[in-house]
């Protein structure tokens, strides 16, 4: 069977050195719904985050 992850949506916002609280936090408390979410720096502007939301 194949695991496969699903991009269900991706948004820039302004880096806050507090944001991986909130990603731990849902990625905590919806992973029983199939949820995971990830926040990377931008790789062009390092004052901005990438989070992103999947399906796995």
């Amino acid at each position: 069977m194949e695991n496969k992850i699903e991009v269900i949506s991706t948004v820039t916002v302004q880096y806050q050195s507090d944001l991986y609280k909130i990603v731990d936090a849902l990625n905590r408390s919806l992973k029983e719904k199939d949820l995971m979410f990830g926040l990377a720096l931008d790789k062009e502007d390092q004052e901005k985050a990438v989070f992103t939301i999947y399906r796995t």
